[in-house]
């Protein structure tokens, strides 16, 4: 009868969990889709859409905020915003670089600066989106009104950080990661229709077929990994052997888009240069060759670029001297090979084996796209619109993973929970 119990009580943590997730997101899509007081919805609609497309960006990772300035006008842009922004103060502040040594206590009161940091960079954006936008959107031009539409989107934004937390602590996955991919999923269903109307039902079945590759590839190299045997020495304590079970060192292919957007930006340079100095021939010349995504010699380069770039990101990932090291202190050893530096350039070889691996298949997830792309000779209005399918793609395998993983975890933990006590 116990057991029967406390197996209904981890199916109802189960589903907890999943209700719990589930509801941020509906609470998340309806701030987004609740418009800020005092914002004419009627005007807001009559604004033809700009296609600048640095503010199509943005508005990707607002969810549209922009375009229709709801109470979650930022989306989880402020959450994403902070991390870095104290990274880059930890820096430069020698307070807070103290803190992060601390310990348990000032990652702590970090996180509580990163909170109060996130609302700040939401009342920023906020008091920017009001001074900057279109005084028709908002029927009230009163100071009154303007500091109500300011505080409800700065709560709007406190709001956000706190469904994050609830999604991170009592649900699935992470956090930002789980609301960004339900704002982009928001914004890709009016650019597929979009494509539809420019194109037709070919654009849909190639985009399809990207979509899948793309998917597929990274599911099948994310799971993969290169398992090397180590064997540790048995010990005597007593009269009881202990060690000498065999284990191995999992090496993986990183998933990172990081690669894709360093490419696509360096090949930005020569274009934004080309229309800074249109005089100077040679940048004319580059700038022409590698303005349009379509053409083959920008889509060698690019391929190029990101496989050289994911190498290089690769190489420094692991450092094999310092798990040669630790499998010398632990006593383990790689069968058939001396410990040492004669372990470490025996994993350093493999890894770099694998690394190079890794490198041609992101060469060959950043063709996908922009092959895909080019061969319906339709560029979205995003530059980098292959870079941007890319990402979005591998970020949805990316959190689908990480939250699948969990699951699978929580279920195992909650049915083998009994033996482990």
């Amino acid at each position: 009868m116990n057991d029967s119990a406390e197996r209904a009580a981890g199916r109802s943590s189960l589903r907890h969990r999943i209700l719990v997730t589930l509801l941020a997101i509906v609470v998340f899509r309806l701030g987004q889709d609740l418009p800020a007081p005092h914002v004419d919805a009627r005007a807001l609609e009559a604004i033809p859409k700009t296609e600048n497309p640095w503010y199509w960006l943005l508005d990707l990772f607002t969810g549209g905020g922009l375009s229709t300035l709801p109470v979650f006008v930022f989306g989880v842009l402020p959450c994403l915003a902070a991390a870095p922004v104290l990274r880059t103060l930890i820096t430069l502040v020698p307070r807070l670089a103290a803190l992060r040594a601390e310990g348990r206590a000032g990652a702590r009161l970090l996180t509580r600066y990163r909170r109060r940091l996130t609302v700040v960079l939401g009342l920023l954006g906020a008091v920017g989106v009001v001074v900057f936008r279109d005084r028709e959107v908002f029927d009230d031009h009163g100071a009154v009104s303007i500091a109500v539409t300011v505080a409800c989107m700065t709560a709007g934004t406190a709001l956000v950080l706190r469904l994050t937390e609830v999604i991170t602590d009592h649900g699935f996955g992470n956090g930002v990661r789980i609301l960004l991919l339900a704002q982009v999923l928001a914004v890709l269903p009016a650019e597929s229709l979009r494509l539809y109307e420019a194109k037709g039902w070919v654009a849909i079945a190639v985009m399809t077929v990207v979509a899948s590759s793309v998917m597929v590839a990274t599911i099948v190299v994310a799971q993969a990994q290169r398992r090397i045997p180590i064997q540790h020495a048995k010990r005597m304590i007593g009269v009881r052997t202990y060690g000498g079970n065999p284990t191995y060192i999992p090496l993986r292919i990183a998933q990172a888009n990081s690669p894709a957007v360093l490419a696509a930006v360096l090949l930005s340079l020569p274009v934004l240069a080309a229309d800074l100095w249109p005089s100077v021939t040679w940048l004319e010349w580059t700038g022409s060759r590698l303005r349009d995504e379509g053409t083959p010699w920008r889509i060698v380069v690019y391929v190029v670029l990101v496989g050289l770039f994911a190498f290089i990101r690769a190489a420094g990932t692991l450092d094999v001297e310092q798990v040669s090291r630790d499998l010398v202190r632990t006593g383990g050893f790689v069968p058939g090979i001396r410990p040492g530096s004669w372990t470490a350039d025996y994993i350093g070889y493999v890894y770099h084996r694998i690394s190079f691996f890794g490198a041609v298949y992101a060469g060959v997830i950043a063709l996908i796209p922009v092959a895909g792309l080019a061969l319906l000779d339709a560029s979205p209005r995003l530059p980098f619109g292959g870079v941007t399918l890319q990402v979005v793609l591998v970020f949805l395998v990316s959190v689908t993973l990480d939250t699948s993983r969990q699951i699978n975890e929580l279920r195992l933990q909650k049915s083998y929970g009994q033996f482990l006590r």
